[in-house]
């Protein structure tokens, strides 16, 4: 009796993420802005991925937007380097500030997550000349919808004055409380898509694994 409703339980849950599964495939494949098409002049941005999560990268001063002010150099350890980008991204609370690496991520955390999701945190991390590769593809848009892009990141910072910053992973990066719930169904990657869908850019309608953002940008 036991076996068989171990047996029920695994099958009901494999079920259940094959249809998660493929229910993201079709969702990404759905796509925002369909008519959109990369312009030949404008704001040269990236996405970038580490194959499980997804950043928006970019310039770090622009006649649109100086992120100085947002994500200063003083909130992170290597302040005097010429950094020209910035990388901002959106995920769940703990995940970001207690597991510098996938191997550190507790099941206990996922099946929270997956039960009861979590809070919200922007992690920033400042470059100098990013170079174009597989992992972290440019992206031109018009400058209209780079000033729609800054004013949707904008609106998930909480005021300078009141912000709480976390140390990051290393001393080019920092954390930021933020707004929203993660859960499975909003992840890092559905912030990505739908940040880039709020300033007009194709992607994808529901993006829960890094995949789904980065096909609908390609590599040059």
């Amino acid at each position: 009796m036991v076996r068989r409703w171990a047996g029920r339980c695994a099958a009901s849950l494999a079920l259940a993420v094959a249809l998660f599964l493929l229910a993201a495939w079709i969702g990404s494949s759905i796509p925002c802005n369909a008519v959109w098409r990369e312009p030949a002049q404008g704001v040269e941005i990236m996405v970038e991925t580490n194959g499980v999560h997804t950043a928006i990268v970019m310039p770090l001063v622009t006649p649109q937007k100086d992120w100085r002010a947002d994500f200063p150099v003083s909130d992170i350890a290597a302040p005097d380097r010429p950094y020209t980008h910035v990388s901002v991204s959106w995920g769940e609370r703990e995940v970001f500030l207690h597991t510098p690496t996938w191997a550190d991520l507790s099941p206990f955390t996922v099946l929270r997550i997956l039960a009861l999701g979590g809070d919200g945190l922007i992690h920033a991390a400042h470059y100098v000349r990013p170079a174009p590769a597989e992992d972290i593809r440019p992206l031109r848009i018009g400058e209209a919808d780079y000033a729609r892009l800054v004013r949707r990141i904008e609106a998930d910072l909480p005021p300078r004055a009141s912000r709480q910053v976390h140390r990051g992973y290393g001393d080019y990066d920092a954390f930021y409380d933020a707004p929203h719930r993660y859960t499975p169904f909003n992840t890092c990657n559905q912030w990505t898509s739908d940040t880039l869908a709020a300033a007009g850019i194709r992607t994808g309608w529901w993006t829960p694994f890094a995949g789904g953002v980065m096909k609908w940008v390609p590599q040059r």
